[in-house]
């Protein structure tokens, strides 16, 4: 994975959706259409999402930014849930998300990764992951 820089402009934000746009134009990565559609679909969910680059990555929020695209992977692309760079408290008995697919990896009580190896099996378990985005910006509406 690279990432060509030498055309990108500075003074573009990294909070805006033109910024993931130059970002993914300039991204070298196996899994870039696996990336592509994981963005189409999360920014799908809700008319509230909106995406911008944290963590040198396409990420998204509503008050504050929950996901972030793990770009690392070994095999595919990743999607770490949480809320926000700093730890805060969640409700009484933690962030309850279903997860009748067992799609998300808890990482701590505040986050979570989705792992997809290929767009067949974001595919497959899109209507999961999009259940999961749902329940989870409501927790994160909970604590604003």
């Amino acid at each position: 994975m690279s990432l060509n820089t030498s055309n990108k402009p500075r003074k573009l934000s990294p909070g805006t959706s033109a910024a993931v746009d130059l970002f993914m134009s300039l991204l070298e990565h196996p899994a870039k259409a696996l990336i592509a559609a994981l963005r189409a679909i999360i920014t799908g969910v809700d008319a509230r999402i909106a995406e911008g680059i944290k963590w040198e990555s396409p990420s998204f929020r509503v008050s504050d930014y929950f996901a972030t695209v793990n770009l690392r992977c070994k095999v595919g692309v990743g999607l770490i849930l949480h809320f926000g760079a700093k730890v805060r408290a969640l409700p009484a008995g933690g962030a309850a998300i279903d997860d009748p697919a067992g799609l998300l990896t808890w990482l701590a009580a505040d986050r979570a990764m989705v792992e997809f190896a290929d767009l067949n099996a974001l595919r497959t378990h899109q209507a999961a992951l999009q259940a999961i985005i749902r329940q989870w910006i409501a927790v994160e509406g909970l604590r604003v």
